[in-house]
């Protein structure tokens, strides 16, 4: 019942979706992981419910300072709610991003380090130990029987198969994934277990990119310290935030509030550097490995590196060797842009040579007729 109610959602969900989705603001739910009657890992003093719900509320205060950026809890005080509830508000909210947050343990005291979750199939034995002690929590609700009738969470590889949803945003996954473990690692200094599949009950029904991050491990003394510390609450939560932010700037919009973490540099005399490979659009050909992906017309894309209140010249000198640099007023600042495209591909291309170049804070902005529009809703 479970998986077949699933299945009759989803036609439901499609016909709302393009309508709806793109015109509110980036919106996401977090989750923090258990709570209630539901205490998850505990080791001594650490339990993982408080800790996740702290760290959730601390990463949520973080983006509510862009006004772009909408946040959903699942839960914000100490209540059990059902693994279907989490992403049923989730789903409800038409949430452009889901992060569940917990917190590990283990039954020896040696490992440790963050890990982050997508939904999918594995025959990792440790990604499934860690997915069934995650769906466990079906137990304890009132007739789990029948709300996941045919699933058993001792066996979490019966959850077979990706859904058409989840096939469609397994990469937008993949990326807000691999941001968390790369802030985790930048931000935080944490030990990096990568970025890793699991059939989750909790990300099986979401209908959009979503993510399971695992804290680290509280069954190890010196991180559970951490975890359980103030000061190892608020790294963690930055980390998150962050990759969150820069999630947004890749996949929804920019964020006017947000600048660069390099500054633009002042004119200067010296010669031009070596001018990068991209070309513009109207001459450029992209690797041939890849297929065109050509939005429709009056769709473009740039690549956007900084913004400022000065007027800076548009020459390579000034914006580390990049060419084909242009700059728009927006908001009452300059924005400068490298390269123009109506190529996706081309554009992602671009991206990457820009962060090459030193802006590793650039990110993709997309426009429909002189209209700044979310990246998703340029490429549908």
């Amino acid at each position: 019942m479970f998986i077949n109610n699933f299945k009759v959602a989803i036609s439901a969900f499609l016909m709302c979706i393009g309508s709806t989705v793109y015109a509110q603001n980036f919106k996401v739910v977090l989750d923090p992981g258990h709570g209630g009657k539901d205490f998850g890992a505990v080791r001594g003093n650490y339990v993982e419910k408080k800790i996740v719900l702290e760290v959730a509320q601390k990463v949520g205060d973080l983006l509510k300072k862009d006004k772009n950026i909408n946040v959903v809890y699942t839960r914000s005080t100490d209540v059990f709610l059902e693994l279907r509830e989490r992403t049923e508000i989730a789903n409800r909210e038409k949430a452009d991003i889901f992060v569940s947050i917990h917190a590990n343990a283990h039954t020896t005291t040696s490992p440790q380090g963050t890990e982050t979750f997508i939904m999918g199939t594995s025959k990792n034995a440790s990604n499934l130990e860690i997915a069934k002690k995650e769906n466990a929590v079906i137990t304890l609700e009132d007739n789990y029987q029948t709300h996941y009738s045919g699933y058993d969470p001792s066996q979490p590889e019966s959850l077979i198969g990706l859904t058409l949803i989840q096939e469609q945003f397994i990469t937008q996954s993949i990326e807000l994934a691999s941001k968390i473990q790369t802030r985790f690692t930048n931000d935080a200094d944490r030990k990096n277990r990568g970025v890793k599949q699991a059939p989750f009950v909790v990300l099986y029904t979401a209908f959009m990119p979503s993510v399971l991050v695992e804290l680290g491990f509280l069954s190890n003394g010196e991180e559970g310290a951490y975890l359980n510390s103030e000061a190892g609450k608020n790294e963690l939560a930055r980390s998150i935030a962050n990759a969150i932010i820069d999630y947004k700037r890749q996949y929804h919009s920019a964020s006017d509030n947000i600048q660069p973490t390099k500054p633009i540099t002042t004119p200067v005399k010296e010669e031009p550097k070596q001018a990068d490979t991209v070309e513009p659009a109207k001459t450029s050909s992209i690797d041939a490995s890849k297929p065109e992906v050509v939005t429709k017309e009056g769709v473009i894309f740039r690549v956007q590196v900084a913004a400022s209140s000065k007027n800076i010249a548009l020459n390579p000198a000034n914006f580390n060797g990049l060419n084909n640099m242009t700059m728009h007023k927006e908001d009452g600042l300059n924005k400068y842009f490298y390269n123009e495209t109506t190529d996706y591909n081309h554009a992602r291309k671009a991206l990457e040579v820009a962060k090459n170049k030193g802006y590793t804070s650039a990110f993709l902005v997309a426009y429909k007729n002189g209209k700044k529009i979310s990246i998703q809703e340029a490429i549908r």
